[in-house]
């Protein structure tokens, strides 16, 4: 289903992505992110944005979509615990541009998500102060219209917020003080006992949303970083894919079935024969990653063009979980009930027609079976057209 939609647009609940003709949906026990609200973030302003499995963020330079996938990033950071300014490192450019600040000098800005899963759907709000000082002056976390966490900035001179979570028992709501740096939602599991029924439906939410948002990984390759070997490391792909070599090292020797379809992914998006995709350790610990030509010759990735670097990294990206890409996961959940998220921005930068093609056909293959999700920015999303699966938010300038 193709969904267009606009940065200037008024949010409003988004209808769910209805399941791909092949008949395959969403896994009840997956906890997923379905929409995506920027209320009053850098460029946009009252917007909702639709997420399916595959979603391509598509406009011209500037319409907003490297931002859109900020603020995904960060509610992800904040899910798994991090502080303020570890999720938004630059806050002040997440200001609206033209906000103007209050009588004390306040200027901030409104982002949340919604979350699907064993809970129901389950919206989270969160507003946020850049100046003078970084900090929640206001969280919201609600399922089926009821209000289950709410706080607000009472004394501007504390750094704490004061919270209001939904108990249900001899006392309607508990109310305590939280951090006023730290995502209220992703605390509630340590603040909440879990005695009434009222305290268990908080718990459910507040674990549906995390789970959900915590899985992700933001790719976007550098192939200025990736043509030459690399030390032996972790094993586990960076953001930038720049130790590339050294992964291809350890997947291609963990499981020979996953490596077989990247080298038919790498055959169909690189010019010429492709028999294998190597990894080879050289002289002083450093690998470097080849493709086999099966005559003989040998391509070092140094010598492959830009936009093959980056095919090749997208595919082995879509090509392997959690394990192998450096992502924080909840690890307190069993990976069957989690959904790894890959942002990938730039996603058609550099790819010529072949390639976008390849790649959307092995991003809608693994996506629908449902253990990954991809929102991607795109200039154009026209090539993307008449794919089963695919969701296209269409921003205007």
């Amino acid at each position: 289903m193709a969904v267009s939609t606009s940065s200037s647009a008024s949010a409003a609940p988004v209808p769910p992505v209805p399941a791909t003709p092949g008949g395959h949906e969403e896994h009840p026990d997956r906890p997923h992110i379905t929409e995506l609200r920027l209320s009053a973030f850098a460029g946009h302003r009252g917007a909702g944005f639709p997420l399916g499995r595959l979603t391509l963020f598509a406009g011209p330079s500037g319409c907003g979509k490297s931002s859109a996938l900020r603020a995904y990033e960060a509610l992800a950071r904040l899910a798994a615990g991090a502080r303020l300014g570890e999720a938004f490192p630059d806050p002040v450019a997440c200001v609206p541009e033209r906000a103007r600040p209050d009588a004390q000098h306040r200027r901030g800005f409104r982002i949340g998500c919604t979350a699907d899963g064993p809970a129901g759907p389950v919206r989270l709000d969160v507003a946020v102060q850049a100046e003078p000082a970084l900090r929640v002056v206001g969280e919201r976390l609600t399922a089926d219209g009821l209000v289950l966490l709410q706080t607000a900035l009472r004394d501007p001179g504390r750094r704490a917020v004061q919270a209001a979570w939904h108990t249900a028992g001899p006392a309607p709501v508990t109310r305590a003080p939280l951090p006023d740096d730290r995502l209220g939602t992703a605390l509630l599991p340590l603040r909440v006992a879990g005695k009434t029924d009222g305290q268990r439906r908080v718990l459910a939410a507040a674990e549906q949303m995390v789970v959900a948002l915590r899985s992700v990984y933001a790719c976007d390759p550098l192939p200025g970083r990736m043509r030459e070997p690399v030390p032996v490391g972790s094993g586990r792909l960076l953001g930038g894919c720049d130790n590339l070599a050294d992964v291809l090292r350890r997947t291609r020797t963990e499981c020979g079935r996953r490596h077989a379809q990247l080298v038919a992914a790498v055959r169909a998006g690189c010019a010429g024969p492709v028999a294998d995709v190597r990894a080879e350790t050289l002289p002083g610990g450093l690998v470097e990653a080849l493709l086999d030509r099966g005559d003989g010759i040998r391509t070092g990735l140094g010598r492959l063009g830009h936009g093959e670097l980056r095919y090749v990294a997208f595919a082995l990206v879509l090509l392997t979980g959690p394990g192998v890409l450096e992502v924080d996961t909840a690890r307190e959940v069993p990976a069957a009930l989690q959904t790894l998220t890959v942002l990938a921005d730039g996603l058609d930068r550099g790819l010529d027609t072949r390639q976008r093609g390849a790649l959307l056909r092995l991003a809608a293959r693994m996506c629908e079976r449902g253990h990954i999700r991809l929102v991607g920015a795109v200039n154009d999303a026209s090539w993307a057209d008449g794919t089963d699966g695919v969701t296209v938010v269409d921003l205007e300038p």
